[in-house]
Formats: C-alpha cells, structure tokens, sequence
C-alpha cells in the first residue's frame, strides 16, 4: 500500500479546518483500594470468605493471570501468592489469556513480562503451556477445554478482571467465567466458545463454566473491579460452587461503575492510542462505541473515530483498527498479522482486523474524520478526544461544547482551560500535551 504525504489525499484535506480544543475533567465515583493496601485486601477477603481453608499444606496451587489490561494486575498476582504460600502450599501462574500472545507458550509469557509478572517479581514458577486436557462436553455439545499445568495441580484459583464484555451482552460476560472457559481452555477453548459466534457465547460460556466446575478443580474465584477512574474498587472471593450464581450480581456493580465520555455524543472521536492493555479490541466500545459486533450496544455515539497510535505493550497485535473510520500510517507500520489474524480465527470476529482507512499523519486522520462526516458544521465540528479507552477521567472537546460545558449541561464535566489549537509537530503528529 502507497501513503502518501504529498499527493491528492493531502491537498483535499490541507485546507480542513481543525477545532479549538479545550480540556476537560469528567468526574466519576473515585472509591477505590490503594495499591499498598492490595495484599492486605485480598489476604482479608480471602480469610473473611473461609477460602483460605480450602488451600492446603503441600497442595500445588494453579493462579490464573491474563491478558487484559487491569490496574495493579502485578501486585495482586503477586499478593494471591503471597496468600498461597502464606496457607503452606507452592502456588504456580498460568497464562490464561486463550489464543493471545500469538497462541504460543512463549508469547504468553512475554506478555505477563510485559505486565510485571515474571518468576523473579512473583516469586513462583510461570507455567506457560497451549497443551490442554479435554474436560468433557457441556449440554450443548461443546468440548470443554482445560490448561494441562492447571488441570495437574490440587486446584486452581481464579484471578481475573470482572467487567462488561466489548462484544455480546449476557448473565455472565468478562470474568471468571470467561477465564474458565477462554483463558485456561487456551486456543482450543477459545475458539470452541466462540465457535457458534457472538450471538450464542452467552449461552456457551455459562454451559462450558459448569463442566470447568464439575472437575472439582477450580477452589476459588477472586475478581477485581475497578472503578471509571481504572483503580482497583473491590475485590471478593467466590466460592466455586457460588460462581454462576454471584458472577451476574457483580456484573451489574461493574456496568455501574463504568466511565463513559459524559457528553453523550459528537461528530468525531480521536484515540490518541488503542492497544490490548487497554482492551481485548484495541479500545472499549463501551466507551467508544465502536463496536465489532450487532450483539452489544452502548458508548459515545459518533459519526467518524480514528486511531492514532498503538502501545508497545500490544506487540504489534493491532487488533481494533477495523472498528476506527481512519488510522494513521504510524500504526499501520506496527501490524503484526499472525498476531491480530490469530485472534480473528479463534474468535470468528474479523471486523476489528479490517484496515480502514490509513493516512500519513495524526493531522490528516483527524482531518479526514471530519471531511467524511455528513450534514454537520465542519467550520464548527463537535471533536472528542481520549487518551485511551481506559483512561477518560481527562478528555479534550472542541469549541462547539464549551459554552454548554460552562453553564453546566453536562453533570460531572468541568472544563479545565479554554479553547485552543491543537498543536502538531513538523511531521503531523498531535503534541498538544494532556493536562498534570
């Protein structure tokens, strides 16, 4: 493909006007637990729910660890150990993402590195395996799946993220659930529970869930949720006989807590950055509302959204960019096929994997944006711009809000200085910095 920066393209676009901007605070509920306070929590949680009593001495004990973006994952990783080891048994991690770090046994552990867990910083040994072991069939009919490391060891601890899921609505969405069936099935697990597609995977994750549980293996769950601010708000430990039971109630406490861009609506969406630490699609469509699927619905609703850089911490996996309008050549050079396609394959979604329109510079995807978009004020666009999906609590909006932003409109956003140009350096790259 030929991007060019001199060509057609880019003298359509020079004379497109571009927005003041200004910053915003979005305010949301901020209760959340310290990071020094982690082992404390957990270990209490742990002790308080009477799970403690079901690790051990001489039991090796399986923690689970993922790949999604979660605040703090080191730290409670590691306070999890901590606990095992405390109760007298030898606890071990297993990734636990499915077919993520390119569904290699290596990859996986590379991107535990990339989170801060590793053998030294955990202080156990990391199994990393796509080996499985067949558990059985759920009522529908589908092979269940289960990491052969975790499957050997006297029982395995969940430790997770609980969240809403980016692609389907359901009873169970992100979660233990999800780890069971996904995370500790590996590829092979993945791709069966998304096998039927994103229609039904509310129906087979719960169903598969109950062949994990009837092994006997699984002790406990213990899932964070974070607050809109991406802390840590809470953690509680779940009995495995309680999993399918208490998974929707927290569920319903995390939909709570989610952040949202307050303003509801707009024109155009700029992402300064998409990548798998913020989520499994690049960016959170419950906030972006750039969906992959018809199956979930939600988040800003805009007519264009371009993406502008990918984290180092995706590896290349720029799995997303098939949900923007546009995205910068920047990004397009970081594509790492067998790693996005591999997700693709596995999930049977290949919407976030479709490249959409690729421009030279951050300058001109904006500018394409809001040139494409239909029957709105293009010498007054209504422009959003996010740092990523996960962190909202600062967002930057165009002159078009500002008046309303200022007589109150939108409770809970507070306009931090006035409008503004944006600034780009000599190769069009956006450097108008975020606010300390």
């Amino acid at each position: 493909m030929i991007i060019r920066n001199d060509g057609a393209v880019s003298r359509l676009l020079r004379d497109v006007p571009l927005p003041a901007m200004f910053h915003a605070a979005q305010k949301f509920p901020d209760a959340h637990i310290d990071r020094e306070d982690i082992e404390k929590t957990i270990f209490d949680e742990i002790r308080r729910s009477g799970m403690s009593r079901r690790i051990q001495p001489s039991m090796r004990i399986a923690i689970t660890a993922g790949s999604r973006g979660i605040r703090n994952v080191d730290e409670i990783t590691r306070s999890v150990v901590a606990c095992v080891k405390a109760c007298g048994a030898s606890p071990f991690i297993v990734p636990a993402m499915g077919s993520h770090g390119g569904a290699t046994a290596e990859g996986q552990r590379e991107l535990l590195a990339g989170y801060g867990i590793t053998e030294e910083s955990m202080g156990c040994p990391i199994l990393s395996s796509m080996e499985t072991v067949l558990l059985g069939y759920s009522e529908l009919g589908k092979p269940v799946y289960m990491d052969k490391n975790a499957y050997e060891s006297d029982g395995v601890i969940l430790s997770c993220r609980l969240k809403p899921h980016n692609a389907f609505r359901g009873p169970v969405e992100s979660g233990p659930c999800k780890m069971m069936t996904v995370g500790l099935g590996k590829q092979k697990g993945a791709e069966q529970v998304h096998s039927d597609g994103m229609d039904n995977i509310a129906r087979n994750i719960p169903t598969m869930a109950k062949v994990t549980l009837g092994t006997g293996k699984i002790l406990f769950a213990i899932p964070c949720l974070e607050n809109a601010y991406d802390q840590t708000l809470m953690f509680e430990a779940i009995p495995a006989e309680k999993i399918l039971e208490r998974e929707p109630e927290l569920l319903k406490i995390a939909f709570a807590n989610m952040p949202a861009i307050l303003v509801g609506s707009g024109d155009v969406l700029i992402v300064d950055k998409i990548g798998k630490n913020f989520s499994g699609t690049g960016v959170d469509p419950n906030i972006t509302g750039t969906f992959s699927t018809p199956y979930a619905t939600g988040g800003v609703q805009v007519q264009r959204t371009c993406f502008l850089d990918l984290t180092a911490e995706s590896h290349g996996n720029s799995l997303g960019i098939g949900l923007a309008s546009a995205i910068t050549r920047r990004i397009f050079d970081q594509i790492d096929a067998d790693a996005m396609y591999i997700n693709c394959m596995t999930s049977t979604v290949i919407k976030s994997a479709m490249v959409p329109c690729v421009l030279s510079t951050d300058k001109e995807a904006i500018q394409f944006c809001i040139r494409t978009c239909n029957r709105i004020d293009r010498q007054n666009p209504r422009v959003i711009r996010i740092p990523n999906s996960l962190h909202v609590g600062q967002i930057m909006l165009s002159a078009a809000y500002y008046q309303d932003v200022r007589a109150g409109k939108y409770p809970g956003l507070a306009a931090l200085d006035a409008p503004d140009a944006l600034i780009f350096d000599g190769d069009g790259a956006l450097t108008t910095p975020w606010l300390a």
